[in-house]
């Protein structure tokens, strides 16, 4: 059919637009939320990173490769996310694979939302617990669950994603953090789409909903324009994994200019709330003008992620490829991303889109609906978000 998303490969960025073979298009399928991956100061610290470590640490954390600049990165996160220490892993997919996989043992049941994200699943599998899921955002269930593991005597641990990463909803972090000590479970929250990006000091999801989880897992590669990921909790739980965590002790160290990035980045949500207020009104304001244009979107108003839900895989893959015709790169997620029938258009907004990017992101959404018939001209036509866009 001429419609392949996947493994597109950019041959230029700006943050916000990106040119792929010689074609510039309006990037608003990146996880890129604060914009910083081209601010200066993260730019500086990662070229002054190299050029006092090299490139490379050239072993794992538990040999040769801890540099201060780990620990102090370390020391930083464990301080902004309000826990008594922290740990970094190379990527956010190994530190929930290294995190759930090192505490959870045979004797532990692990309660995993349906919908998390696949290195949570993984992390699951690939512990020796017994693992249950719930049905997701439903606390009733999960109720179900943590009441026959109460009864059993058994050492029981939630992990939910804090924000979701496609259908951009929340966890109903409040609800579970009451189970959670109802019955004596403890709870880790993924905040890897909502660090930086939610709560009065860009915390996540869990600050957002006012509660303070157990263990906490963040990533660098979105709000903090790196790689990496770490976890935070307990300083006797995080002693721990650094000794049983074998995605930690059997992968090489973050390099130093990830390192340095991810923790000029961190000054930088610290100092600047108004990154993040500016991210949630753009992305507040594509929402608002696509249900206006007829699109069927989802997720909660407080999130960088607006998905637009198509249902029909074909119809979503046809949709993609007129948008990216029309200019816009956008992110085509079908099954096992979604559930079956809820294939979408994953949309998502960097602080430092413009409003002229907004306008003729909404422009280009009214046109590709138009022409595939997914919306009607009178619906798009003389509606605000309409008129914005033909500015």
């Amino acid at each position: 059919m001429g419609v392949y998303p996947y493994f597109i490969p950019l041959h230029g960025s700006e943050g916000t637009e990106v040119e792929i073979a010689g074609k510039r298009l309006i990037m608003i399928g990146s996880n890129n939320y604060l914009g910083l991956t081209h601010h200066p100061k993260v730019r500086e610290a990662a070229q002054a990173a190299i050029r006092q470590y090299g490139t490379s640490c050239s072993g794992s954390r538990f040999l040769n490769g801890t540099l201060e600049l780990h620990e102090q990165l370390e020391r930083r996160l464990a301080a902004f996310m309000g826990q008594e220490a922290a740990l970094c892993m190379s990527t956010g997919f190994q530190t929930n694979l290294g995190a759930i996989s090192a505490i959870a043992g045979k004797d532990d049941i692990i309660l995993c939302d349906r919908e998390n994200h696949a290195s949570i699943i993984d992390g699951c599998r690939l512990s020796f617990a017994d693992v249950r899921k719930f049905r997701h955002n439903d606390v009733a269930d999960l109720e179900g669950h943590l009441q026959r593991g109460h009864a059993q005597n058994r050492g029981m641990l939630i992990v939910v994603d804090g924000l979701f990463s496609m259908m951009g909803d929340l966890a109903p972090l409040q609800e579970i953090r009451a189970l959670a000590d109802r019955y004596g479970a403890r709870l880790m929250v993924d905040e890897a789409h909502s660090i930086g990006v939610l709560g009065t000091n860009g915390r996540g999801a869990a600050e957002h909903c006012g509660i303070h989880p157990d263990l906490v897992m963040g990533t660098f590669s979105k709000s903090f324009a790196s790689l990496g990921g770490f976890i935070a909790g307990p300083a006797n739980v995080i002693h721990f994994m650094r000794h049983h965590a074998r995605a930690l002790i059997f992968s090489a160290s973050i390099t130093p200019a990830s390192a340095a990035a991810a923790l000029a980045s961190l000054e930088l949500i610290e100092t600047r709330p108004d990154m993040r207020r500016r991210v949630l009104q753009v992305a507040h304001r594509v929402r608002t003008g696509l249900a206006e244009i007829g699109y069927q979107t989802a997720g909660t108003l407080a999130s960088p992620i607006v998905p637009v839900v198509v249902g029909d895989q074909v119809r979503m893959l046809t949709l993609w490829r007129t948008l990216f015709d029309c200019g816009l790169f956008t992110n085509a997620v079908t099954q096992p991303a979604v559930p079956m029938g809820q294939d979408l258009i994953r949309t998502s907004y960097i602080a430092s889109h413009t409003d002229a990017q907004i306008d003729q992101v909404l422009e280009r959404f009214a046109e590709a609906g138009r022409r595939l018939g997914i919306i009607k001209d009178d619906r798009s036509a003389g509606n605000p978000a309409s008129q914005a866009a033909g500015r």
